[in-house]
């Protein structure tokens, strides 16, 4: 028997089998548009086997055989798109975007081709491209709609893509043979209709599991990812096959033989590239960001963070950094790790997780190199491919031994602060790139907020040991005080000892000191400086009194004073502010100069002038320095704090200080306070109670 004879006899009974599987669908009375375009499509390959048998038999041109192989495989391809259209009429079907787009796309592609045929230079060779590329298509559209399904869809539609797929695989090795050589091989035409009729039988089956009219098709990443290394592998074949083409019509008698040394080359680049991750990776992450939506609603994400961080504080903000970074992977547990220096690390906050020495030099491997890369280190992907990680050396067991899958480094600006070590019970889940994106935006945001309270913990702790240390100078400025009047005492003793007044004064003096002494420890018992006390004095009354102490120095103070000055004052602290003015005021002036206090009342103003003639201040000097804190012109002698003090309570009365000074002709300290016009009893300073 020829072969063409057994070409004929399998075109027939392919016709034979789809005019049957046709009458069989009809008998099933589904009106789905599914089934209507099943019955269609298997018209449409009876009358295609009907062509090829009648093409064998009579030896009509086979562009006409083709030509309605090119309408087969367009209805094949719409057939396998109405998977998931949910349509009743075929009409309505060919009006779905997907399908309009693939029909232009078809038309498109056979009327360049077919007319380049007709036009340039009569051959098949550009058909043969063309068959080339529509087989592929068909091929990708049946990988997609077999990975988009569920388990459950891919029971049912399986049978129908190894019908479909079988058929167009065959075509297309059929017509890449045929590119390569510029004829096609007819051995492999004759059986074709063979392989038509054993599709059948697996169509029937499909229709049986079929329990709705669609299937429900989701197209997911990885469908996109492998129908695009499908369509790659398939565009690489076709430029092979127009490689092969040029080698043999430039190639000589030697183009045959180049043509197959080539195809074996290309072969094994091309199993290279699909074969090697590093290339199905980046295809699959090209993909992933360019062709689909957000796997994460980021601004949902966003304001989420924003209301999670919010409700932080300061106690918490370690735990609670933690328990979001754990929430965006579902870890199961997780640990902060703070980088010491030394590749020395700091548990902040645990939760499930406990690390030992043995993880010691693994951590300072991880630092380093994530010093340098500033990559996410996924344990699980590193397991199944270190090479991933060039150049990190660690070992995944005793990180799976604890759970941990995810180190993500936090970075406060360009600096290394340490690591959320995270873990999965779901030890084969891998992050992609969208995951890493999220983790490293969130990662970097926790750093800042981490970096912002531990700032506040240490500004805190500093504004304590600054109240400490203020605290410290007053205490120790009222010491001074108090050491500088028996200091006076001791320097008038040898003059004055004899003098019963002086012998009085020194006893009351130095009962004030032991008083003065006795409250300063208390504050130091209490940390903290006493409160004060107002009540309402006459202030000539304490001027008189601590002018009465300032005249045993030199130069002598010289009072001037009009009537009664009432006010609501803490009268401890008047004392030491007009003391303390007023020793300034000696110790910048000479001995035979002159210190004068001033008091007068007007109106609801009470005014206290304390003026010298001594050296002065220049004007930078008080706006600059006066009223600094610590800031003082006398060397150790001094704390600086003196005229700060004396500022502060004075303002705090509602009151004010001002100086006017000129250098070299003395100074004005100007005190203003609000007068007390109530007719409430004067308390008057006990004699016993002489206060510094």
């Amino acid at each position: 028997m020829e072969m063409y004879t057994v070409g004929i006899w399998g075109y027939s009974f392919a016709s034979i089998a789809y005019v049957i599987f046709s009458l069989l669908i009809l008998a099933a009375h589904n009106q789905s548009s599914f089934t209507k375009w099943l019955l269609l499509s298997a018209l449409v390959v009876g009358g295609t086997n009907i062509v090829a048998a009648l093409q064998i038999y009579i030896g009509f041109s086979l562009q006409w055989a083709m030509l309605v192989d090119a309408i087969k495989i367009a209805v094949f391809s719409v057939l396998i798109l109405s998977f998931n259209i949910e349509k009743v009429s075929v009409l309505e079907v060919l009006k779905n975007k997907i399908i309009v787009k693939y029909l232009l796309f078809w038309c498109g592609s056979s009327i360049v081709c077919w007319g380049a045929s007709y036009t340039l230079d009569f051959s098949y060779k550009y058909l043969f491209l063309l068959f080339l590329l529509l087989n592929l298509t068909s091929l990708v559209l049946l990988e997609q709609i077999y990975r988009g399904a569920n388990v459950e869809g891919k029971r049912s539609i399986t049978p129908f893509v190894i019908a479909l797929g079988s058929i167009a695989v065959f075509d297309f090795v059929l017509y890449a043979q045929a590119t390569m050589v510029g004829s096609i091989e007819f051995d492999f035409w004759y059986v074709r209709g063979y392989l038509s009729v054993l599709a059948v039988p697996l169509l029937l089956i499909s229709i049986r599991r079929f329990k709705e009219g669609a299937v429900r098709i989701f197209v997911s990443r990885n469908v996109v990812f492998y129908s695009s290394m499908l369509m790659i592998a398939g565009l690489y074949l076709l430029l092979m096959a127009i490689a092969g083409y040029l080698i043999n019509y430039f190639g000589g008698k030697w183009g045959h033989l180049v043509s197959f040394g080539f195809f074996i080359l290309g072969s094994i680049v091309l199993a290279v590239l699909l074969i090697t991750e590093t290339v199905r990776r980046r295809v699959k992450v090209f993909i992933s960001k360019n062709f689909f939506a957000n796997k994460y609603e980021y601004r949902e994400e966003w304001l989420e963070l924003i209301g999670q961080i919010e409700m932080a504080n300061a106690e918490n903000h370690y735990q609670m950094s933690l328990q979001i970074m754990m929430s965006k992977v579902d870890a199961t547990g997780g640990i902060i790790l703070k980088a010491n220096g030394n590749n020395r690390f700091t548990v902040k906050h645990s939760d499930g997780i406990k690390l030992d020495s043995s993880f010691d030099k693994d951590l300072m491997l991880l630092e380093n190199f994530t010093k340098k890369q500033g990559w996410i280190i996924d344990i699980n992907e590193y397991n199944e491919d270190p090479l991933s990680y060039p150049g990190l050396f660690i070992q995944p067991k005793i990180w799976h031994a604890v759970g941990v899958t995810i180190l993500v480094p936090i970075f406060i600006g360009k600096d290394f602060y340490g690591f959320f070590i995270l873990s999965n019970s779901d030890e084969e889940n891998k992050l992609n790139w969208e995951d890493r994106d999220l983790l490293f935006a969130i990662a970097k945001q926790l750093g800042n907020f981490i970096s912002l309270n531990e700032a506040n913990d240490k500004l805190a702790e500093s504004k304590q040991f600054d109240a400490f240390n203020q605290m410290s100078a007053f205490l120790v400025h009222d010491l001074k005080n108090v050491q500088a009047q028996l200091a006076l005492i001791t320097s008038n003793a040898k003059q004055h000892r004899d003098n019963p007044e002086f012998v009085d004064d020194v006893f009351e003096t130095v009962e004030s000191a032991t008083e003065r002494l006795a409250k300063v420890l208390a504050q130091l018992r209490n940390k903290q400086v006493a409160q004060s006390t107002s009540k309402t004095v006459d202030l000539g009354n304490i001027i008189e009194r601590v002018t009465v102490q300032r005249n045993l120095a030199q130069p002598q103070v010289v009072i001037k004073k009009s009537e009664e000055c009432l006010t609501s004052i803490d009268y401890e602290r008047f004392f030491s502010v007009i003391n303390h003015l007023i020793q300034n005021a000696q110790e910048a002036t000479s001995n035979d100069g002159l210190v004068e206090i001033a008091l007068e009342k007007q109106q609801d103003r009470i005014t206290i002038i304390v003026s010298d003639n001594g050296s002065g201040m220049s004007e930078s000097f008080i706006k600059s320095r006066l009223f600094k804190p610590f800031d003082t012109t006398k060397g150790n002698a001094g704390m600086g704090i003196g005229v700060f003090d004396a500022k502060q309570f004075i303002e705090s009365l509602a009151g004010s200080l001002t100086v006017e000074s000129v250098e070299g002709q003395g100074s004005k300290m100007i005190i203003c306070l609000p007068a007390y016009n109530s007719g409430l009893q004067i308390n008057r300073y006990d004699d016993n109670l002489l206060n510094l």
